[in-house]
């Protein structure tokens, strides 16, 4: 009788699971939400301009390369950091488990340093938004600089600090305005394309000129690893079976990359298409962002009030999930250091977690308000080990974990490098030219 029992709720759990798996719950719609805003950041205004600067035809190539570029790379993210035995692991203690103390240390520091200077960026960007938008749009004197970035920055991540619940409820009150805001422009610019611009001679040598080089942005453009991580670990705590959460978060993954698809591409083109290439080439000289381009050749003051709306809602949605990798990357580069030198004494982890979230705090409001200049930084950092921890590390993991061997297929693995090594190669061209 006590095996029947035990049998039968084996089965139930089982069935619970598959169910799990299977449906679909306002949670994961949330995170979709989250994984979206993550990726949905400043890189989408300039990249109509960097894709579009080479012609039609290098854009459509790119559009029909950028879903397995994206969905592939951060599924493979996402199962590795499924791959450790602790349900509790991060990507920082999954990297520890597989690849050892010396490596994990090298890619746990890695990966701080390719999500921390956003993180930066973001809390001068989102400062200098709302502060531009009440001296222009509505002709106010804004409060001192340092309580502006105080109060934006301390409400984002006061958010993070109640819980995953909130914190997926703001991510949809920002996603969906800012879904409705770049659909509402693709729709608006329509009647202004120029379908002309097919009638482009093909290339191939230019086409290819332009795939190399603009990879670097695309990668960045749909880029949220940032949250990958979080992601993972929120799941792996609720499922216990691991080819389940396997699935499921596969499902949304290729859920949030759709929506990137037909939410990014859809602007992309629509803005490609009503500009002329010289409009185009223009603007990437004076690096100015796609909406502000717009603005200029309609003169349409709308813009001016949309621009720093799609601006806002974008880094405060990319906001969270940047702040959820750099949390995460920041508790591992302490954890190890206090192994090494204090192994004999147990790290406390609410400490850990009120220190990391105080240096992230305070860091950030003081970048908003000081308006460090760190693009240099995080082109310098960010790209290259971003492709390295995205593109190329699951990958390896994938030949290197016996657990993760069942998910290997060579020729979508190949295909997934080969992005990698492109988008760092092209990067390091880019900026010797």
């Amino acid at each position: 009788m006590p095996d029947s029992t035990v049998e039968t709720e084996i089965e139930n759990v089982t069935r619970h699971q598959s169910r799990q798996g299977k449906s679909w719950s306002s949670r994961d719609s949330g995170w979709m939400m989250n994984l979206f805003g993550t990726a949905i950041g400043a890189g989408i205004l300039y990249l109509p301009i960097n894709a579009g600067a080479g012609g039609i035809w290098p854009l459509v190539v790119l559009a029909l390369l950028a879903g397995p570029m994206v969905w592939l790379a951060h599924r493979n993210l996402v199962r590795f950091c499924l791959s450790s035995s602790d349900p509790t692991a991060n990507i920082t203690g999954t990297v520890n488990e597989h690849f050892g103390t010396t490596a994990g240390r090298a890619l746990t520091l890695a990966y701080f340093l390719s999500i921390y200077p956003i993180l930066l960026l973001y809390g001068i960007g989102i400062t200098n938004v709302v502060i531009s938008f009440m001296e222009y749009q509505l002709q106010m004197e804004p409060p001192p600089r340092i309580l502006v970035s105080l109060v934006l920055v301390s409400g984002l991540i006061a958010i993070m600090y109640i819980g995953e619940t909130w914190m997926l409820r703001a991510v949809k009150l920002l996603c969906y305005p800012l879904v409705a805001i770049l659909l509402g422009i693709s729709v608006y610019l329509i009647p202004q394309w120029n379908l002309a611009a097919f009638d482009q001679p093909f290339n191939p040598h230019d086409m290819l000129l332009t795939l190399f080089l603009t990879t670097p942005l695309l990668v960045f453009s749909f880029n949220h690893s940032p949250a990958c991580s979080a992601f993972a670990q929120a799941y792996r705590l609720t499922m216990p079976d691991k080819e389940a959460c396997a699935r499921k978060t596969s499902l949304i993954l290729k859920r949030n990359t759709q929506l990137l698809l037909v939410v990014i591409l859809l602007f992309v083109f629509s803005c490609v298409l009503s500009l002329t290439p010289a409009d185009l080439l223009q603007a990437r000289e004076a690096n100015l962002p796609v909406l502000s381009v717009l603005a200029n050749r309609s003169g349409n003051p709308v813009f001016a009030v949309i621009a720093p709306a799609i601006a806002f809602l974008a880094i405060a949605s990319s906001f969270f999930g940047v702040y959820l990798g750099t949390l995460e990357g920041m508790q591992g580069l302490v954890t190890q250091q206090w192994h090494k030198y204090n192994s004999h004494k147990p790290l406390n982890p609410v400490a850990l977690r009120r220190g990391t979230l105080a240096f992230g705090l305070i860091t950030c409001w003081l970048a908003g308000y000081a308006n460090w200049s760190v693009i240099g930084m995080v082109e310098m950092v960010v790209v290259p080990v971003l492709a390295t921890i995205l593109y190329l590390m699951p990958v390896y993991a994938l030949y290197r974990v016996p657990d993760l061997r069942h998910f290997r297929n060579i020729y979508l693995d190949t295909f997934t490098a080969i992005v990698g090594i492109m988008a760092i190669t092209a990067f390091i061209v880019d900026q010797i030219l």
